[in-house]
């Protein structure tokens, strides 16, 4: 077992920041875990990273199993979270209680994450009564871009505010051990943060949340065209491949690689 698990992550809350980034393969979740962040989403924004849709919405539970289970080898310390795709859970509480348990048993995480607020609270509950830690998430839900119209910032007007505290609390006792908070207004981060029991996630929902995540392509550069205003971008990969690529393409057209101590 890691040693970050759910429990650990949920006796956080308070004691110091939670640091959590997305992986979707088995190099990049070594460099990750190696760097000593505690959470490792294996998030469903790899539909977009890694597969190059316009949206998350087709990847499928085969597909995330696979890039779980890969992520899963190359960690050691790290609780990794699987998210579970758009219709892999909404059905039933039975439906998601089958694929939740595929993530865990097939793929090997240590929890995973749903979309929604108290209409999940049912399926949040079920989850963990059968043994399953679940992260919730709220705020803006990548997989209810249609119904919310595009990719928004949440909770602007009073009643969306008041109605995102009640979906926190009611995530909270339905055991949820951590909530994502995507795309809030700042100062509503902080009122979900201090009146909820679980540490907060913060990503694009200001300063005050009990961590942080990031999806790590945004962090990198990689994407730097597509990148949200809320990621940071701590280095330009994107363009240093590219420079990389262009030279060796350069070389091999010139005949200078390989050179003499490339050859045997």
């Amino acid at each position: 077992m890691t040693t970050w698990t759910a429990s650990r992550i949920r006796a956080a809350k308070g004691r110091h920041k939670l640091v959590c980034l997305t992986a979707y393969d088995y190099s990049t979740a070594r460099l990750v875990d190696e760097a000593g962040v505690q959470l490792i989403l294996v998030g469903d924004s790899l539909a977009m990273t890694m597969l190059g849709y316009a949206t998350t919405l087709p990847v499928t539970v085969a597909e995330m199993l696979q890039h779980t289970a890969a992520v899963v080898r190359g960690v050691t310390n790290a609780l990794v979270v699987a998210d579970m795709p758009f219709m892999s859970y909404q059905v039933s509480a039975a439906q998601a209680l089958e694929n939740a348990g595929r993530f865990v048993k097939e793929a090997g995480a240590g929890a995973v994450k749903i979309e929604g607020g108290a209409i999940r609270a049912p399926t949040v509950r079920a989850l963990v009564d059968n043994g399953i830690p679940v992260l919730g998430h709220i705020g803006l839900k990548p997989q209810s871009i249609r119904e919310m119209g595009g990719y928004k910032v949440q909770g602007k007007k009073p009643e969306q505010a008041r109605r995102l505290l009640r979906d926190a609390g009611e995530l909270e006792r339905a055991g949820a051990f951590a909530l994502v908070l995507e795309c809030l207004p700042a100062v509503l981060g902080r009122e979900i943060t201090e009146s909820v029991g679980v540490p907060t996630i913060g990503i694009g929902a200001g300063p005050r949340c009990d961590g942080q995540i990031l999806v790590t392509h945004d962090l990198l550069g990689l994407y730097a065209d597509l990148a949200p205003k809320f990621a940071k971008k701590y280095a330009d990969l994107g363009a240093a491949m590219k420079r990389a690529f262009e030279a060796y393409r350069r070389e091999v057209e010139s005949g200078a690689f390989p050179g003499p101590e490339h050859c045997y």
